[in-house]
């Protein structure tokens, strides 16, 4: 009896474990840094993707006809960055709106982006018909 108690507990145990494990790797791959463009500097040199926040500067956008993916820059009112981003636009990606971009740094300071977020604006103002919304 005492022998199939153990049995139990070291099976339990194993398996506690293991699951353990796969929390704490999962977390660990997926986990990605969220910084400013000011901070980004500090990941310049690294080959980690991390996430950066800024507004798209006005004037910045360009847009090939017929590509996926835009150029454009950001800025946190200190520091700007060029974005090289490869995928679809979001539809309200625009001059100076809020966005966050996933990717990384290449060689030359360039950040490659393979993930673009807008921000919603923070209030909604009613149409200006009159109309019911």
């Amino acid at each position: 009896m005492i022998i199939a108690q153990k049995k139990f507990l070291i099976g339990g145990l194993a398996v506690a474990g293991a699951v353990a494990y796969l929390v704490y790797a999962g977390i660990k791959e997926t986990s990605v840094y969220y910084l400013t463009v000011s901070q980004s500097s500090s990941m310049v040199s690294s080959d980690r993707d991390f996430r950066m926040e800024g507004n798209v500067i006005p004037g910045s956008i360009k847009i090939a006809p017929g590509s996926l993916g835009a150029e454009f820059a950001i800025t946190d009112s200190v520091k700007q960055v060029p974005i090289k981003y490869h995928g679809a636009i979001p539809d309200m990606f625009k001059d100076d709106i809020k966005v966050v971009v996933q990717g990384k740094y290449d060689k030359n300071g360039v950040f490659l982006a393979h993930t673009l977020l807008t921000s919603c604006p923070s209030k909604y103002e009613a149409s200006k018909q009159g109309g019911k919304i």
